[in-house]
């Protein structure tokens, strides 16, 4: 069965997110792409930094701000059962200005040296 399309608002925030790596990282910082979970993530230096999925931004922030953010208008927690702290969705209208969206992409991308990544599961 083939993929269904990509909306042309996802390509958008694909390309903003593109856009905004390229102009924060410098040439020794590893960016990968890749579908994970639904989503279009970026990995930054082999760990999740930030995804897209639909017109929703997923940003990995440190797990001990978790209640703070959460209770920021237009993000929600990725499980609301509370088994992934530090990830949040931030809906378009937690992006929609320039500092608002500065603000996301820059606290992902400053927490990242410090993330974990998560091992590689061998293939059977």
């Amino acid at each position: 069965m083939p993929a269904r399309p990509i909306s042309p608002e996802t390509l958008r925030l694909i390309g903003a997110v593109q856009d905004a790596l390229t102009e924060r990282l410098s040439a020794q910082a590893t960016v990968e792409e890749r579908a994970l979970f639904g989503c279009h993530a970026f990995m930054v230096d082999g760990k999740l930094c930030l995804a897209v999925k639909g017109e929703d931004l997923l940003v990995r922030l440190p797990p001990q701000d978790h209640t703070a953010t959460a209770e920021q208008p237009a993000v929600r927690e990725l499980d609301s059962r509370g088994g992934m702290p530090g990830y949040f969705w931030v809906e378009p209208a937690g992006y929609a200005t320039r500092a608002q969206w500065e603000h996301w992409v820059d606290a992902a991308l400053a927490y990242n040296p410090q993330a974990k990544a998560s091992p590689r599961r061998r293939k059977k």
